[in-house]
């Protein structure tokens, strides 16, 4: 799923073209990817694009009659930016918004369609759909300590919480943690005050390199490799590939759809934390540390 990094890069991209231009023509390919009605999502055609926000991770595209369409791309939502009219591709497309320099093309890939845009009218409206968690890089450290105790949560599911923290998920949360050299299982609660100020410059410094190297990247083009795993990323995707610090094959834990990488070493003093799938199926003979494995 595209995360902060990812969708500021996703917004100064679409800042540079659509900002000033009218939006022509809508084109609804999956009639599923429009969640509400009122007001309809026509009212924004024929009218010129304002401003474009980042709201946790979604992307909101305002127009000159206070309209705003806000678009969550979820796991495999994508944009593309093509020739004007450009045909919306015919397994994947979901809408086209066509402008009279290009048409964004929104697509989703894989048979689950989970992408989202709804329509709402004025910035009151607007910041309801905002979860409420604290901007990252804007925030205070104590602020991001407060917030961050405010419930005793595990360190990976406070980062995830977009009721707690705005924009960061499963992947830069693995790189933050493995940076501040804390575990992901390590709940808020016993964290000491310099874990805690470590943390937040972890944070600041992995989103901030993250933005500078999909800059760098992305150049003037539109992005087109935005994805949650990365080659030069630490940890996150990596698993049983050396870490880059200390060398120790990197580990995991898997639930549901969705996984947790660590190194063992930098983040755990050593020892392997349980994967709920096979921990349970080894028993016994699940190894307890690196050292073991």
């Amino acid at each position: 799923m595209p995360e902060l990094p990812d969708i500021t890069i996703y917004i100064e991209a679409l800042e540079q073209r659509i900002v000033g231009h009218t939006l022509h023509r809508i084109r609804i390919a999956n009639p599923f990817l429009v969640r509400s009605v009122d007001p309809p999502i026509a009212g924004a055609a024929g009218r010129r694009v304002t401003a474009i926000q980042r709201i946790g991770k979604r992307i909101a595209i305002g127009f000159d009659n206070d309209l705003w369409i806000v678009i969550h791309l979820m796991i495999a939502g994508r944009f593309r930016w093509l020739a004007a009219g450009a045909k919306i591709p015919g397994k994947l497309g979901l809408a086209a918004f066509d402008f009279d320099n290009g048409s964004l093309i929104l697509t989703e890939a894989g048979s689950t369609r989970r992408a989202s845009l709804n329509v709402v009218k004025g910035e009151a409206a607007l910041r309801e759909i905002d979860r409420g968690g604290l901007e990252p890089l804007k925030c205070s450290p104590d602020e991001f300590s407060t917030r961050l105790t405010s419930e005793n949560h595990t360190l990976k599911r406070a980062l995830t919480d977009p009721t707690l923290f705005s924009g960061i998920g499963n992947a830069y949360s693995d790189e933050i943690l493995h940076r501040a050299r804390l575990s992901p299982l390590k709940l808020t609660s016993r964290l000491t005050a310099a874990e805690v100020a470590r943390l937040f410059g972890a944070t600041r410094e992995t989103l901030v390199d993250w933005i500078a190297r999909l800059r760098a990247d992305t150049g003037n083009d539109f992005p087109a490799k935005v994805t949650a795993f990365r080659e030069r990323m630490a940890v996150h995707g990596q698993y049983g590939k050396p870490c880059p610090v200390c060398s120790t094959p990197v580990q995991r834990i898997r639930y549901a759809s969705n996984e947790t990488n660590y190194c063992p070493r930098c983040q755990t003093e050593g020892r392997l934390l349980a994967d709920r799938a096979l921990s349970r199926l080894l028993k016994q003979d699940w190894p307890r540390s690196i050292d073991e494995l």
